[in-house]
């Protein structure tokens, strides 16, 4: 049995974001990168599914820049197999993404899918569900267990009401919640073995998709700073000032 871990690179967790003086995105020359945190929940999921005796390949595979490779390589040396990048400058969203995904599931025929359930960059939690739709098969997303026997993954979701759990028949699309698991660390023998381990590099026209943007950013803005609060003597002050200044009762 075959899983596929789709992996982003993105600003360091760590790392304060700025926005450009522009106002055309984010700052990311000279900032540290790291893959995403819920996709290295991603990739530890399928290792202790490998390691269990469920899975015998984990693939990984990222869609961008050709930076991507280190992010991929960071799985690899995490325990990954191989990797696959899908090489593109151009701005990627969450539709395209899941095109690219759905081409090469059809070039490598995996029995699951795992993503994160979001990337901390975007926040769009978007590419799971459409991957899932584009290929037509079952998805659970905000996975806190997976169990897989007999031909089917049974999922415990993170849901508003508490948890949730599911059955559904491979092959499928499982995206990750923060409680899953906790990544293990990267060792330096590991690393090193990573640089002898197959990486493939492939294009998005070789696969036959359109990874043109649908979507135009205008403008992007800091969040407005936060007014100083001001200090009340009396709880009958607090009321006044609620009633006639903030005008919220």
């Amino acid at each position: 049995m075959k899983a596929l871990v789709s992996v982003k690179r993105v600003i360091d967790y760590n790392v304060k974001v700025r926005v450009k003086s522009d106002g055309t995105g984010v700052e990311t020359a000279n900032v540290k990168m790291s893959m995403n945190p819920f996709d290295e929940i991603a990739v530890e999921e399928a290792l202790r599914l490998k390691e269990a005796g469920v899975v015998t390949e984990v693939v990984v595979v990222s869609c961008g820049v050709a930076a991507c490779q280190e992010t991929l390589r960071t799985a690899l040396a995490i325990g990954a197999d191989r990797a696959i990048l899908v090489e593109t400058d151009v701005e990627l969203q969450p539709l395209a993404v899941a095109k690219l995904l759905k081409a090469v599931c059809q070039k490598e025929g995996p029995q699951i899918v795992i993503l994160g359930k979001q990337a901390i960059d975007d926040d769009s939690n978007q590419t799971g569900q459409m991957l899932a739709a584009l290929l037509g098969w079952p998805q659970a997303t905000f996975a806190s267990k997976v169990v897989i026997a007999d031909g089917k993954a049974q999922v415990t979701r993170e849901v508003d009401g508490g948890l949730e759990t599911v059955s559904i028949k491979l092959p499928a699309i499982v995206t990750t919640d923060l409680r899953l698991n906790e990544p293990r660390y990267v060792t330096l023998p590991n690393i090193m073995k990573a640089k002898k381990k197959p990486l493939e590099n492939l294009k998005p026209d070789a696969l036959g998709v359109d990874v043109a943007p649908r979507l135009a950013t205008l403008k992007v803005l800091e969040p407005p700073k936060r007014k100083a609060g001001v200090k009340v003597p009396d709880a009958k002050a607090l009321v006044e000032k609620l009633r006639n200044e903030a005008k919220v009762i």
